[in-house]
Formats: C-alpha cells, sequence, structure tokens
C-alpha cells in the first residue's frame, strides 16, 4: 500500500517535496516511479528510480528542477520539485513495479491514492 503527502498549493518558481511512504516488507523489491494527471489530460510519467536509488529516470520537461530519492529503511520515495511552473499543476501519484524501468502508467500494479500539487502564476 502506498501513501503520497506533501502537496500543496505554491506560487510559480517555489517548490514542493513529495513522499510516498510504502507498507510492508519488499519496498526493495520495487521499482518507484511518480506520475501526475492533470484535469482532463491523461496520466503521463515524471521520474522513476531504481531499487538502490543509483539509477533514476525523469520526463524531459522535469529534468533539472525535479529530484527524486528514495530511503529503503523507511520505505519512503520522495520527489523534491524546485522552479515549480504553472503547468506542473495536477495530481501527483506514486506507483510501484516489480522489475525493470518504464514510463507507461499502465506497466505499474501498485498506485497511491494521489496529492494535489497547485502552481500559480
Amino acid at each position: 500500500q502506498l501513501q503520497a503527502s506533501g502537496g500543496g498549493l505554491v506560487q510559480a518558481g517555489g517548490s514542493l517535496n513529495l513522499s510516498c511512504a510504502a507498507s510492508g516488507r519488499t519496498f526493495l523489491s520495487y521499482i518507484m516511479g511518480w506520475f501526475r494527471q492533470a484535469p482532463g489530460k491523461e496520466r503521463e510519467f515524471v521520474s522513476a528510480i531504481n531499487l538502490s536509488g543509483s539509477v533514476t529516470d525523469y520526463a524531459d520537461s522535469v529534468q533539472g528542477r525535479f529530484t527524486i530519492a528514495r530511503d529503503n529503511a523507511k520505505n519512503t520515495v520522495y520527489l523534491q520539485m524546485n522552479s515549480l511552473k504553472p503547468e506542473d499543476t495536477a495530481v501527483y501519484y506514486c506507483a510501484a513495479r516489480s522489475w525493470g524501468f518504464s514510463r507507461s502508467p499502465k506497466e505499474y500494479s501498485s498506485w497511491g491514492q494521489g496529492t494535489q500539487v497547485t502552481v500559480s502564476s
């Protein structure tokens, strides 16, 4: 089970740090990803991180502004979002899959409930 938190309202240029806490003992076995969905749009890939945290992947739209990290001792994955833009406004979801990097939401088997991020101009 995944529980995302940390969303909120921020002005353009500001920062937020999202967290996703996982329950259970198998967190170490999962590649973790962050996705987002804006109103009227499809869910899109934001970032992913491998089991150890040594390899990461980012969508072009967030590269250089967002940083994904994980703390396996705390069963938690983070998404540090800096230099936020109004177009980053969306519900952000964390997700898990058992092997292999993927940018497709369909490849992830477990999902958190989402946390709203709103960036005002």
